[in-house]
């Protein structure tokens, strides 16, 4: 192979004389028809517009727009867990952005002697070629067409990259009418005049689509040979080059054949012009496709280790919190422009921990679902978020994209009843406001729910509803708090519930983090809220115990830890927002009263860790026992785990 050159470095061809009418044999009609539409379309200097270059004609015209000389393009993001590792690839565009050093001059050569020989002779407008498809439209009645240059087909493809998603505006980006082409001429014209040739180059092959969801030449190089562009081959480089004109009917592997003629076609050019021998050529052309071809990997649909509904709580996360933006345009323009780096608070092997944990005894086929949250104590940080059924679109193979363990505007469904978990909430209430663990209450096995006030009103019970406890031949009697918690004495709740009122309830279950319900309704007051019959995700509630642990600080969840934006600037993310919603006094006698749950006696107590360490927490079950949790933590992280049958409130 011949030794590489830049494009800048490269023999320059002479110009040839302006128009060569004669030789091209053009009609009067034809000459007639380009005269209009420079001078009436673009009111440019003759020499101007014949090719002598833009530098040295063209004057009058309206600023040229910034996206066409430094064009933010839309590139692939990268979510990474806490230690770095690649969780997942997301793009609206699978792109990554090279400088000309980092392309194979191969590739820059072969582009240009396909689709623009004269590229680095000519001015924006090719004299030779506007005349050839003007008089070619003018006998035909064709709209207008052909003789694009490198430069106008890099207009063009800035107005489709604008488009986006917008299909209207795809659609009048790729209009074949007088009207656009007088507009990518003259946007190509000022091109010239502020950017040098091979910077123009370079940005063409950065925007251009190959196919198979691949944008510019370094993703296509990956996707089509899985290499970077700068080691391509002389046929993989006429490969890629031959794509461009039609990615769909050359592609290599729907039409090899159309496409190995293709590529046959971009290496007889390459050798033409003088960029490789004929030697190199034929040996080129002896060669097989080669490829070596990877799948798209985009979206949170490829994470692994379970991780596929944490990737989709990030990317909901960025396209729903101020930070990112202040309107959901903004945010979202964000997040498809892409070229984000997103490292995450997910711990790889809690993450791990917690997917074998849900899966080993609860199965995807199962008619119940398991999850868990698990969040670090004193920081917010979401640290790992597992749940049994994959993470997926194919429901034959037990998929879903439900995420179970947040709520329903985050891509969960409607939560679940926490059931006694809640419970700790009243209690917290009742010792932030002055009552003691010694709290004695004589329990009965069965009592209606008192009448009492409300935030705003009052409760009556005028139906006469009734709350038992779960074995009502034992459980009943005097306890105290420390003693009920342990055994989940519901009459002891609800009439500390009432001694207390239920406005002080709702409003320490704000205070740890509980605004709503899952499905975004304000929490009720009634009294069976003592019970956790109100659906709750996992994910607020590891925050609800999370902040005992941390001594009385709660801290918002969080998923982000930073992002580093196309730019390569480091960009705001959410805050925790951490602060002190409960004494250390207060927090100190729950760490207390719920290490008692999983000591002997207490409904957890089966419950302990392997390795001998103290855990607190709370047992919880759902009416009917269609759900069952255990809220649990230790000094450094804090997890809401069980599983409920699918039929639940959690859908």
């Amino acid at each position: 192979m011949a030794p590489k050159r830049s494009s800048a470095s490269r023999p320059r061809r002479q110009r040839s004389a302006p128009l060569e009418l004669a030789g091209h044999g053009l009609t009067f009609l034809g000459v007639s028809l380009l005269s209009g539409l420079l001078v009436a379309g673009l009111a440019l200097p003759a020499v101007g517009a014949i090719g002598l270059g833009a530098k040295d004609g063209v004057q009058g015209f309206d600023s040229l727009p910034a996206d066409f000389t430094t064009p933010t393009l839309s590139q692939a993001s990268y979510i990474y867990d806490a230690k770095g590792n690649q969780i997942a690839m997301i793009y609206a565009r699978d792109r990554e952005i090279v400088t000309q050093d980092q392309m194979s001059s191969l590739t820059r050569e072969a582009q240009v002697d396909i689709e623009d020989a004269r590229f680095y002779q000519h001015g924006a407008i090719d004299p030779k070629g506007v005349l050839r498809a003007i008089a070619k439209n003018a006998s035909s009645g064709a709209d207008a067409q052909g003789a694009s240059t490198l430069t106008q087909q890099y207009v063009k493809n800035v107005f489709v990259e604008e488009a986006g998603d917008d299909q209207a505006a795809f659609l009048d980006a790729t209009r074949k009418t007088v009207g656009r082409k007088v507009q990518e001429l003259k946007y190509a014209i000022k091109l010239e005049e502020e950017l040098s040739k091979d910077q123009i180059l370079t940005n063409y092959l950065n925007i251009t689509f190959f196919g198979h969801q691949a944008y510019g030449v370094e993703a296509a190089s990956k996707r089509y040979f899985n290499k970077p562009n700068k080691d391509l081959t002389i046929a993989q480089a006429a490969l890629l080059a031959g794509l461009v004109q039609n990615p769909t009917a050359y592609d290599p592997l729907a039409h090899p054949k159309a496409a190995q003629a293709r590529r046959d076609t971009v290496i007889d050019k390459m050798a033409e012009y003088h960029h490789i021998t004929p030697e190199q050529a034929k040996e080129a052309k002896a060669t097989g496709l080669g490829l070596d071809y990877q799948d798209p990997q985009n979206g949170c649909i490829t994470a692994q280790a379970g991780m596929g509904f944490f990737c989709d709580y990030v990317r909901r996360v960025v396209l729903s919190d101020p930070a990112f933006g202040a309107s959901s345009d903004a945010r979202n323009k964000l997040w498809t422009q892409g070229g984000l780096k997103i490292t995450t608070t997910i711990d790889p092997d809690k993450q791990a921990a917690a997917n074998k944990a849900v899966t080993t005894k609860v199965y995807a086929t199962d008619s119940v679902a398991a999850a868990m949250t698990m969040i670090k104590p004193g920081t917010g940080e979401i640290q790992a978020m597992a749940q049994t059924r994959p993470y997926g679109l194919d429901a034959t193979k037990h998929q879903t994209v439900l995420n179970l363990n947040v709520d329903a505007a985050m891509g969960g469904g409607n939560g679940f009843q926490p059931g006694s978990t809640f419970k700790a909430i009243v209690a917290a209430a009742a010792l932030d406001g002055g009552k003691d663990l010694s709290q004695t209450y004589d329990s009965p096995a069965k009592m209606p729910y008192p009448n009492q006030p409300m935030c705003s009103g009052r409760y009556v019970n005028t139906s006469n509803e009734q709350v038992s406890n779960d074995n009502p031949d034992t459980e009943h009697g005097q306890y105290t708090m420390t003693d009920a918690m342990a055994a989940s004495i519901n009459t002891y709740f609800i009439m500390l519930e009432q001694d207390i009122g239920m406005c002080a309830v709702k409003q320490m279950a704000n205070k740890l983090g509980i605004k709503n319900t899952a499905n975004g309704d304000p929490l009720a007051e009634r009294p069976s809220m003592a019970l956790g019959t109100e659906e709750m995700s996992p994910l607020d509630m590891a925050g609800v115990y999370a902040t005992f642990a941390a001594r009385g600080m709660h801290c918002d969840p969080i998923a982000i830890s930073s992002v580093v934006g196309i730019d390569g600037k480091n960009l705001a993310v959410p805050k925790a927002n951490c602060s002190q919603v409960i004494t250390q006094d207060t927090a100190d006698k729950m760490n207390t009263m719920l290490k008692g749950v999983t000591e002997k006696g207490g409904t957890g107590s089966q419950l302990g860790l392997d390795d001998g360490r103290m855990i607190a927490g709370k047992t919880g079950t759902a009416d009917h026992r269609n759900a069952a949790w255990f809220d649990g933590y230790t000094p450094t992280w804090s997890a809401w785990s069980g599983w409920a049958a699918r039929s639940t409130p959690c859908r």
